[in-house]
């Protein structure tokens, strides 16, 4: 009798600590942004919301919308480092925005005060990525994948 409370004591451990990917809301939503829906607007590919975030058809709208997302940041508001973009991204409010900073800026290979060009398709690329990692614990996208959806966020790169 020990050893079958011993195996579902084993089996729930495994549940908790290993999540399966389906289980990470950026990832079910095809958010992996996790960005936040609007009501008066919705993202090209965006199908629904989860009551606060938007889900999309596929990760490629999500990505595609991240890239967007970030784009913007650059050319609105002027905000083109990683503690910039990182702060506004995810505010303090909602979130440990200097680890944040912290573990994007490692991840990329840059100081949190270096400008980053958001119109080179790869730096966009490594900066999603390393916001896809940091959101979700993983970073579960094929580098073809993310290239479609930095591709559909519409902008030529040089």
């Amino acid at each position: 009798m020990k050893w079958w409370l011993a195996g579902l004591g084993v089996l729930g451990f495994m549940a908790y600590k290993f999540k399966p990917v389906a289980l990470v809301r950026g990832v079910r939503n095809n958010n992996p942004g996790n960005i936040r829906s609007t009501v008066s607007d919705y993202w090209e590919g965006q199908i629904g919301t989860d009551g606060s975030f938007a889900i999309f058809e596929s990760p490629e709208f999500g990505i595609r919308a991240m890239g967007r997302t970030l784009m913007n940041y650059d050319r609105l508001y002027g905000l083109n480092t990683v503690s910039e973009i990182i702060s506004r991204w995810a505010p303090s409010n909602e979130n440990n925005t200097e680890a944040y900073i912290d573990a994007v800026a490692d991840e990329l290979g840059v100081f949190t005060f270096w400008p980053l060009d958001l119109n080179d398709a790869d730096r966009l690329t490594q900066l999603i990525k390393a916001i896809i990692k940091h959101e979700n614990g993983i970073q579960p996208y094929s580098d073809d994948l993310i290239a479609r959806g930095v591709r559909l966020a519409g902008e030529s790169f040089a």
